[in-house]
């Protein structure tokens, strides 16, 4: 872990480069996959499940309506924790519903837009050794307060072919209508093209690693929508000198654990700050059950020194982070000056952690530098909006002239009378 000292502006876009896979392999890897599925169906995912994940399954669809929240094995604290981050959840995605106004543009013409459920949708959440319990919490939630009707869940069984009971509790817990073992590529296959078992959505959500951010991808190269390209976590730290290097250390330390991909950047204008942060890094690494993970990640971590704070922020939003810690006293100053981040947290005593969990806010995030364009998931992400008009006969006198003068200058001659017909007398159909 070494510090890269006062980078020109000129390199600054290949420090902000993400580690990744060789992706034609990957794009051909993914394509197939999605041949299997399509020719296939159940057959292939079942297949495709052996062959990836080491588990054979009698049946793609898990009997979660036989779940029982009293009976599964999860400590009381753990169900307590869940229900406490549920709740915030609840509290923070039902204040995004907008009311509906009407905007009269001109006398007697009227204009609004009305929310409506996306109604099926795809919910993938990554298992494995880090089951992300969690993730249940942060899509059902707001897709349960957008009203969607048909809310499917995929993840991938263990060994033997059972999911993690707390990602179980969750989904039960949350009201999800179907839940799927399936992981990986194919599981985005079978929401997107649909089998014998598991249903074709509408939209499909969710973070993975880099083989489900492109079969999500692909998803959407066939008509499917996806929520974002929300791949290997990421997280950027900028650390003023008044900041606690072991906070950074950790902070940094609990996003390389999510995977041997994800990756961690810390910002400082204090070259102690970044030597102090490294020193506990050092400290705190052998002590943490997924050390060879997290290891692995740091290999590809950035220790930058920079010029002030104002130019850690303009390198952070050249690199769009998914997730921003400005761990110093200035944090609410320098906040208005992020134009790109996944989500952002304040102060010394503000870790990615809580929102991770249970502030409230959303943890399926734009990764990779799509923060540029992307937001996070909100209740907003699991609707579509309708738009509608009203004219009354006074309001289409008043506009008509000039939607008649652009018609016409556009050739577009039926677009002019379909106007003028309304009102010019005796031209109706009546007089046919």
């Amino acid at each position: 872990m070494n510090i890269i000292e006062y980078p020109e502006k000129k390199s600054w876009n290949s420090l902000t480069e993400r580690p990744s896979l060789p992706q034609q392999d990957l794009s051909l890897l993914i394509e197939n996959i999605f041949s299997r599925v399509e020719k296939e169906k159940d057959q292939a995912v079942l297949d495709l499940t052996k062959e990836f994940d080491g588990t054979t399954l009698a049946s793609l669809r898990y009997p979660l309506e036989e779940v029982s929240l009293q009976d599964l094995a999860l400590s009381v604290s753990l169900k307590k924790a869940i229900q406490v981050a549920k709740s915030n959840i609840e509290s923070f995605h039902k204040e995004q519903k907008l009311p509906l106004e009407k905007i009269e543009t001109a006398p007697g013409v009227f204009c609004w837009r009305e929310e409506r459920p996306i109604e099926r949708v795809g919910l993938y959440i990554p298992g494995g050794s880090a089951p992300l319990f969690s993730t249940v919490l942060m899509l059902a939630i707001p897709a349960k307060a957008a009203g969607c009707q048909n809310i499917v869940l995929c993840s991938p069984p263990d060994k033997n072919g059972e999911i993690h009971p707390a990602i179980l509790y969750a989904a039960k817990l949350c009201g999800i209508d179907a839940l799927y073992s399936v992981g990986g590529a194919q599981a985005i296959a079978a929401l997107t093209l649909g089998t014998e078992t598991i249903p074709k959505v509408d939209k499909i959500f969710g973070p993975g690693n880099q083989y489900v951010t492109r079969a999500k991808q692909y998803a959407q190269q066939l008509g499917t929508a996806i929520d974002m390209p929300a791949g290997p976590s990421e997280v950027l730290v900028v650390a003023a000198s008044d900041a606690d290097p072991a906070f950074c250390a950790m902070d940094l330390l609990s996003q390389a654990e999510h995977g041997e991909d994800s990756q961690v950047v810390l910002l400082s204008d204090s070259r102690q700050i970044l030597e102090n942060t490294i020193g506990y890094i050092e400290k705190f690494l052998p002590e943490l059950p997924r050390s060879a993970t997290a290891k692995k990640a740091l290999t590809c971590s950035r220790f930058i020194l920079l010029n002030s704070l104002e130019e850690c922020v303009e390198f952070s939003n050249r690199y769009a982070p998914e997730h921003l810690i400005l761990n110093t006293s200035e944090a609410e100053r320098l906040s208005s000056r992020i134009t790109s981040a996944g989500s952002v947290f304040l102060g010394a005593y503000s870790p990615e952690s809580a929102g991770d969990y249970a502030s409230g806010t959303n943890h399926t995030l734009p990764t990779s530098g799509f923060a540029r364009a992307y937001s996070g998931i909100s209740v907003e992400s699991f609707t579509k909006y309708i738009t509608f008009q009203s004219l009354t006969f006074e309001g289409l006198s008043g506009l008509g002239p000039s939607v008649m003068r652009m018609a016409e200058a556009e050739g577009l001659e039926a677009h002019k009378r379909a106007v003028e017909i309304r009102l010019t007398p005796n031209t109706s159909s009546n007089g046919i």
